[in-house]
């Protein structure tokens, strides 16, 4: 036998053991978000689309809880592995929910506005003293910044009355039924309704909270203790996905366009106003941590400010990729 027929055959060998060698399965990952029409929890819905999750071993499944304390029981449950939400519902972990906070991905709350209708004579912050309300559930980042407009335009917490109707979708009805004078939500909301001539942007309530973590990244506290290298590898995933989006526009609009049922222009103007809150490596920033701490026991939520520990685990930023 030649030394190349038998260099040939040792290739083919090894192309047919190749073949026959079964492909390793993906972990499957279930991952909820507290609010399905956010444009900011697009990372998950990019990195599906883009195989970015599946470079790193992931098949992820999205789930629309419909508000934050859906998706802690979601978590509580184990359907799901890991939660986007809001900075706030950090609480939770310190009131003893079976979850962690692993990274941060969004700074300042550009997210969430206040919505009138289009023939409200509210104009601004101050028309909606003693209004009702309207946010998608109780202990959501809507109904805290709300309360932290309230106190800082110095009517208190009773300055505004508050419902909670489970779902951004339940708040549009009631708007438009004028069961309610205003809601609180996503921005893409309000630019959807100013479009139409239904509703009208009157607060930006991130202006309340120049220092803040809008969006969080929950994980199962089991999952972290016993299995950190899917924690890595789901987080690696999550944060390449949110520098795609960073490097492209044009089609993070049309993923938008697919997943949040707007138009191309909606899915433009809201990645402009939005896309610089993203964080690039799901790091914390201590003054937006600490702010949402005290925040707790300013407004009720808790009796006293808990250790940190208890809410967040830095184990796995910065995340690299």
């Amino acid at each position: 036998m030649t030394k190349p027929f038998l260099r040939r055959s040792l290739v083919c060998l090894a192309l047919m053991a190749g073949l026959a060698a079964p492909a390793l399965a993906a972990d499957k990952v279930h991952v909820g978000k507290s609010i399905g029409s956010l444009w900011a929890f697009l990372p998950v819905d990019v990195g599906v689309e883009q195989g970015i999750f599946a470079k790193y071993g992931i098949d992820l499944e999205i789930v629309d809880m419909g508000n934050g304390a859906k998706l802690q029981q979601g978590l509580a449950s184990n359907s799901l592995d890991f939660g986007l939400s809001a900075g706030s519902d950090m609480a939770f972990a310190a009131k003893g929910s079976p979850i962690i906070t692993v990274a941060a991905f969004a700074e300042e709350p550009r997210s969430v506005v206040v919505i009138v209708p289009y023939d409200s004579p509210v104009t601004d912050v101050h028309g909606l003293k003693g209004k009702l309300i309207g946010i998608p559930g109780v202990g959501s980042v809507p109904e805290w910044l709300l309360w932290r407009m309230a106190t800082a335009e110095g009517w208190g917490k009773d300055g505004i009355k508050i419902v909670a109707q489970g779902s951004v979708e339940a708040n549009l009805a009631a708007l438009r039924t004028k069961q309610i004078d205003a809601m609180s939500g996503p921005i893409e909301a309000g630019f959807n309704l100013e479009d139409k001539k239904a509703g009208r942007i009157v607060v930006k309530l991130a202006d309340y909270a120049p220092h803040f973590h809008a969006h969080i990244i929950f994980a199962q506290k089991a999952l972290v203790a016993n299995n950190p290298d899917l924690v890595t590898r789901f987080l690696k995933g999550f944060f390449s996905s949110v520098a795609f989006i960073k490097a492209n526009k044009a089609k993070t609009s049309e993923i938008a366009v697919n997943v949040l049922r707007e138009s191309r222009e909606i899915a433009d103007k809201t990645y402009d106003y939005e896309v610089s809150m993203l964080i690039n490596d799901g790091s914390f920033d201590p003054q937006a941590v600490d702010i949402i701490r005290d925040s707790w026991v300013d407004l009720g939520v808790l009796d006293k400010k808990p250790d940190e520990s208890l809410i967040l685990t830095k184990q796995f930023v910065p995340v690299k990729f």
